[in-house]
This record gives structure tokens, sequence and C-alpha cells, in this order.
């Protein structure tokens, strides 16, 4: 099992950007599939998954994010990114960062049930 622990969470203004990160210890994520999923407290039963990165380096984007978030690995160090601009209120919520080894069967959709490494989650805050 990989150790998951993201980092750079916050409060912003709509249209700002911040930019979180995970570090992974144990097992190298070069052979981890990896990723963010979201959820907003009290609002959703299950989790949102934002951005995945494949071990081939396919990424794949929910609708609601595509053109304003990107994920990025960063090789040889075990950790990847999430940069997010133009940030809406609607982004508000708790952002975790998983992993899973290989690659999941993601054409029949990108659900949590196919992660099994998660981070605590980090918030992050649109508000004006």
């Amino acid at each position: 099992q990989v150790q998951l622990v993201e980092s750079g969470g916050g409060e912003v203004q709509p249209g700002g950007s911040l930019r979180l990160s995970c570090a992974g210890s144990g097992p190298t994520l070069d052979y981890y599939t990896v990723g963010w999923f979201r959820q907003v407290p009290g609002k959703a039963r299950e989790r949102e998954g934002v951005a995945i990165s494949t071990t081939d380096d396919n990424t794949i984007y929910a609708d609601s994010v595509k053109g304003r978030f990107t994920i990025a690995r960063n090789k040889g160090e075990d950790t990847f990114d999430l940069q997010m601009n133009s940030l809406k209120p609607e982004d508000t919520a708790v952002y975790y960062c998983v992993a899973v080894f290989g690659v999941p069967p993601l054409r029949q959709g990108v659900t949590e049930y196919l992660f099994d490494n998660w981070g605590p989650g980090t918030q992050v805050t649109v508000s004006s």
C-alpha cells in the first residue's frame, strides 16, 4: 500500500488559481494510476472523480473541470499535482488524492471504488 498526503488547499476568490500537491510514500507511484476526487460535505454521497493520470500518461478529466484543471506527475519524486485555474464557487469541496496499482477499467467510468489508496483530504474554498 502507498500512503498519500495532500497539500496546497485553501481559500481563493472566484477566477483565482490553486495548486494541490500529493506526496506518496512506499512503493513508487510510477506504476500507479493516480488522480484527484472531490466531495462537497453534506451534499453528495459519492465523491466525484476530477482528474486521472494513468501509468501510460493518459489523462481523464471531469466535464466540469476540462480546460481549467491540469493533472501532472512529477516522476522520480513520487508526487503529482492538480493545477486549478479559473476557479468557481462550485469547485468548493474537500479534495482527495488517490492511487491504484496498474490501470483500472476506466472505460466503465471513473468511480471512487476503483481506487484503494486515499489521502486524508484538503479543503478548497472558492468564495468572494
